[in-house]
């Protein structure tokens, strides 16, 4: 299994790189590519008659789903929102296909297996924002590190994102490896608010203390330097979640030292440029200004779906043909998750894709309640299952208030996160 286990931390450590894609009949991903290499290897060594029963109902809602796609192409009246909905379909199956086999490698793994797995998808991020701020540096000296490392390797074009200027000096906003500062400000709630708590109960003294520390606040900063509010929504959402089980660290040396470290650096940076800083922060905190409308803007094309197309909406993937002659431009996204939801599959695909997430929520209940009985029965290991399950609850409650305003939950690093979820019940509670 050594082959498909080396693919399947390749693919979670890539899966954020957004822009490492080929134009071979399509954006063609590594992520894409070394999944396909990962499923191939799995079918191969898969020697087990029986998969997890998390797998069969994986493999259920994605029966679900695909006969809700499949009537939805019904609706489709164009030639290019038919090239839309295949590019969809395409990224849905490979999506979903990863989730369930995903799902059934980490069961009959070894326990120590799963750590590596969410140690390769943190560290892909933590990569993706390094990269970011080699990005971010190169900018400031007139470097387009796109050009220069990316284009080489993948022929296509981009460049680190430009918001305007302030007294003659250009703001920048890293996107890293992602397509979008927002993405990789959204995606980066994933590691911060999943692996905080896990960081609040380390032992005294574990190697890992002063690194967790190191990382966490290394992607708060990169985080906060995108800019993005969609982010800050998903944090604030998620410390929310964590406020209740957590109250209690929260005057805690353990968070008040890497707190007030990350604070004195953004103070002394603030206070060499408080006028840059100063004019920043007003424009990202206004509401009326064009962006702001654009995000607001786009729940009015709801209603006109509801009307026109209610159970099915026009087609998996097809937004930006339909709405072309409203936005003016042929690849603009709806800018929130829940718009996509419903104008592209209706109300029963919408229904159909909250049962879903509901029931990734169930099965983050279950390795809490897990981690509860082993608690209750000395086991060590409680230490470790209960906050990583708190974790990641926070962690898809900030990712989906997130998408109010972004869309970021039909790309790849969702499933790959979902996938972790799921198999966190079923690794832990396997032995018993």
């Amino acid at each position: 299994m050594r082959v498909s286990g080396a693919l399947f931390l390749a693919t979670l450590f890539c899966v954020t790189w957004e822009k490492v894609f080929w134009n071979v009949a399509g954006a063609v991903g590594i992520a894409d590519v070394l999944t396909i290499l990962f499923l191939i290897a799995f079918a191969f060594e898969w020697g087990a008659p029986r998969f997890p029963r998390t797998t069969a109902i994986v493999l259920g809602f994605f029966a679900l789903l695909l006969v809700i796609y499949l009537v939805g192409f019904f609706n489709i009246e164009t030639k290019d929102s038919l090239d839309q909905w295949g590019k969809g379909m395409v990224k849905f199956v490979l999506h979903f296909l990863f989730l369930a086999a995903g799902v059934a490698y980490l069961a009959r793994r070894p326990v120590g297996f799963y750590w590596r797995a969410l140690t390769a998808f943190t560290l892909g991020l933590v990569a993706n924002s390094a990269y970011g701020v080699l990005q971010f540096v190169a900018a400031r000296g007139g470097v387009n590190l796109d050009h220069l490392v990316l284009a080489p390797l993948t022929g296509g074009a981009s460049s680190i994102n430009v918001y305007g200027a302030i007294g003659g000096a250009t703001v920048y906003r890293p996107n890293a490896l992602t397509g979008d500062p927002n993405h990789l400000a959204v995606m980066l709630c994933i590691p911060l608010l999943t692996l905080l708590p896990v960081y609040l109960r380390l032992e005294h003294g574990h190697r890992l203390r002063v690194p967790l520390a190191v990382c966490l606040g290394f992607l708060f900063l990169v985080q906060l330097a995108t800019l993005s509010r969609s982010g800050l929504l998903g944090d604030v959402v998620g410390l929310l979640v964590l406020a209740v089980p957590y109250r209690r660290f929260v005057t805690s040396r353990l968070l008040l030292v890497p707190v007030g470290a990350v604070a004195a650096l953004l103070a002394l940076v603030v206070w060499e440029r408080r006028h840059y800083f100063e004019v920043l922060v007003r424009s990202r905190i206004q509401t009326g200004g064009r962006s702001e409308n654009a995000h607001f803007q786009v729940y009015d094309f709801v209603p006109q779906i509801l009307h026109s197309h209610p159970l099915f909406g026009l087609g998996l993937n097809t937004f930006s043909v339909y709405y072309e002659f409203v936005t003016g431009k042929s690849n603009w996204g709806p800018h929130s998750f829940y718009v996509a939801l419903i104008v592209e599959t209706g109300l029963v695909g919408a229904v159909a894709f909250f049962v879903f997430l509901r029931y990734l929520f169930a099965r983050l209940a279950a390795a809490r309640a897990l981690g509860r009985r082993l608690a209750a029965e000395g086991i060590a290991l409680a230490a470790r299952v209960r906050p990583l399950a708190w974790g990641m609850t926070a962690a898809l409650a900030g990712t989906m208030a997130a998408n109010l305003f972004y869309l970021t939950m039909q790309f790849y690093y969702f499933y790959a996160f979902a996938t972790l979820v799921l198999a966190l019940p079923v690794v832990f509670g396997r032995d018993r």
